[in-house]
């Protein structure tokens, strides 16, 4: 009896872990391209996506985490990170060597990842590269932990635990 017991919960383990890939899937942002079409999260799928949000680009909590995404930008390139910015209250030039792309309509991003109120409202969120939407904080996050964030998706655990 007790066999049959592990064996059932083994089973059970194991057919929850293949349904959960995507467990909080991320809300959709929409940007538009170079020939004027409009783009959303499904065309960047397989790659990791930084989204921020704020008020404008002349937020100190904006500029602050764009200084900290400068200092390791070739690490977050080799890997093949996207980043999004989506502006809830002005639009304006992003002054960085990184490039951006910017959501179409950066007041239904900030509402939909829960980037509301004060005028220095900031918000980073990550997207893994199944499009679970890994990590959410309204704080400046240093660049080594947001390397650490985009190396612990579960995408990339799983294939590591792969032979």
């Amino acid at each position: 009896m007790p066999a049959l017991k592990i064996c059932c919960f083994l089973f059970f383990a194991w057919v929850t872990t293949l349904s959960a890939v995507v467990v909080r899937p991320a809300p959709n942002v929409n940007w538009i391209d170079a020939a004027g079409r409009q783009k959303g999260l499904s065309t960047l799928r397989g790659q990791p996506i930084v989204l921020l949000i704020a008020p404008s680009p002349r937020t100190w909590a904006f500029r602050s985490q764009l200084g900290q995404l400068r200092k390791m930008y070739e690490r977050y390139a080799a890997d093949k990170v996207v980043f999004i910015a989506a502006f809830t209250e002005e639009p304006g030039r992003i002054r960085s060597n990184i490039p951006f792309l910017v959501a179409a309509d950066g007041p239904r991003v900030g509402f939909d990842y829960g980037a509301v109120g004060g005028s220095e409202r900031f918000t980073i969120a990550f997207i893994g590269k199944d499009g679970n939407l890994d990590y959410v904080t309204n704080k400046v996050i240093p660049a080594q932990r947001v390397f650490d964030i985009i190396k612990n998706s579960f995408v990339i655990q799983r294939a590591m635990r792969r032979p």
